[in-house]
């Protein structure tokens, strides 16, 4: 059975407690360690921000919608369509003082265009669970260095 939307889930269990991990998603000077080059600032509920990447000339409006301490980060911003698609982060506390982060965006339609989507945004946000752990739980960063291919692709 076809279904006529895609949505995206991807999760990980990170060794910290929901409120550093909760910090580390809202808070652009740590965000900076492991996801964004920059951020306009905060993540707050209501608030809009601008989001830079390293690896990317563009930046990225995001609109944080609903925001509850240490449990749900949501936020919606712009695909490379134009589109603007809803990103939840649910944290769950679970023991030995470690947090479920699982990330979820919705919804392209499932066609070319939303398969692509589907493709490239999974990756996205897989790597971003993996460079979140590896920044809270060893302090480091993954993503320094990790996109410089498509850097010096664009200067060719």
């Amino acid at each position: 059975m076809k279904t006529n939307t895609l949505n995206i889930e991807t999760a990980i269990q990170i060794s910290k407690a929901c409120d550093e991990v909760f910090e580390a998603i809202v808070d652009p000077g740590k965000m900076s360690h492991y996801f964004i080059s920059e951020s306009s600032g905060r993540l707050e509920e209501g608030k809009t921000l601008i989001w830079k990447f390293p690896e990317f000339d563009e930046s990225f409006p995001v609109r944080a919608s609903k925001i509850v301490k240490d449990k749900l980060i949501s936020f919606y911003w712009d695909s490379f369509e134009g589109n603007e698609l809803l990103v939840e982060i649910n944290l769950e506390s679970r023991s030995s003082n470690s947090t479920l982060v699982t990330v979820t965006e919705k919804s392209m339609e499932n066609n070319e265009m939303g398969i692509k989507w589907l493709k490239n945004n999974t990756a996205g946000w897989a790597n971003f669970l993996a460079c979140l752990k590896a920044y809270l739980e060893f302090g480091i960063n993954l993503r320094k260095g990790g996109f410089d291919y498509l850097i010096k692709t664009k200067e060719i």
